[in-house]
């Protein structure tokens, strides 16, 4: 968590209120513990999928449907929102999850390579979910950048914070230097923020909400 402990209970407070089911899975994820999104990132999430009218949505990694529980809301009765995972039973936790909701209807589950499924896939996504493995994010924006229509947004989780992070050298990235011995993943992440902040198309902001998010909003 990027933010203090006392900040996060605020932001939860006057956020909306979770439904059975999201708590439920976040009474999950703090037994398994698995690091989902959180009720402040799955909040801000929805908020951003209503604020663009968003009708179809893609997540690249959806572990077992967190944060595409809160999205559904979000969406009109014949949108879409695709899932994508590579272990086979959190898949079917999430299918469980969206029918619980009443989402099974929006939802498209598919098992795999989230790079390999976006290929079978047209656009336009006007909400994209980028958390998966932070070495590849750059390559989840290539793969899906031209199905992003303008006014629709990509979100990528992690983009602060997370276990295999080095915060302190991806801020020095950011700043110009060129610290060693980096993860890999703080590599991808760099990597990722580098391309989506300078490119003209895309205007880009972090929030400081669960591990961080980088929220880059389609213009041209």
């Amino acid at each position: 968590m990027v933010l203090t402990d006392e900040v996060a209970r605020f932001v939860r407070a006057i956020g909306p209120d979770p439904d059975e089911t999201l708590i439920e899975m976040d009474e999950y994820a703090a037994a398994e513990g698995f690091p989902h999104v959180g009720p402040e990132v799955g909040a801000f999430l929805r908020l951003l999928a209503r604020m663009v009218d968003a009708e179809r949505a893609f997540e690249f990694g959806s572990g077992y449907g967190y944060s595409a529980y809160w999205l559904a809301e979000a969406l009109p009765d014949d949108g879409e929102i695709v899932l994508t995972e590579v272990d086979e039973d959190e898949l079917e936790l999430a299918r469980e999850y969206m029918a619980d909701g009443g989402y099974d209807e929006l939802a498209r589950y598919e098992l795999g390579d989230a790079l390999e499924t976006i290929e079978r896939y047209d656009g336009p996504f006007d909400v994209v979910l980028i958390d998966h493995q932070k070495h590849r994010y750059l390559e989840a924006f290539e793969a899906v950048r031209e199905q992003v229509p303008v006014g629709g947004v990509v979100v990528a989780d992690n983009a602060i914070a997370a276990t295999p992070i080095q915060t302190e050298k991806l801020l020095a990235i950011l700043d110009g230097e060129s610290p060693s011995e980096l993860t890999k993943e703080t590599r991808g992440v760099a990597d990722y923020l580098e391309a989506v902040t300078t490119d003209p198309d895309f205007e880009t902001v972090a929030v400081a909400l669960g591990e961080g998010i980088a929220v880059s909003y389609r213009t041209a």
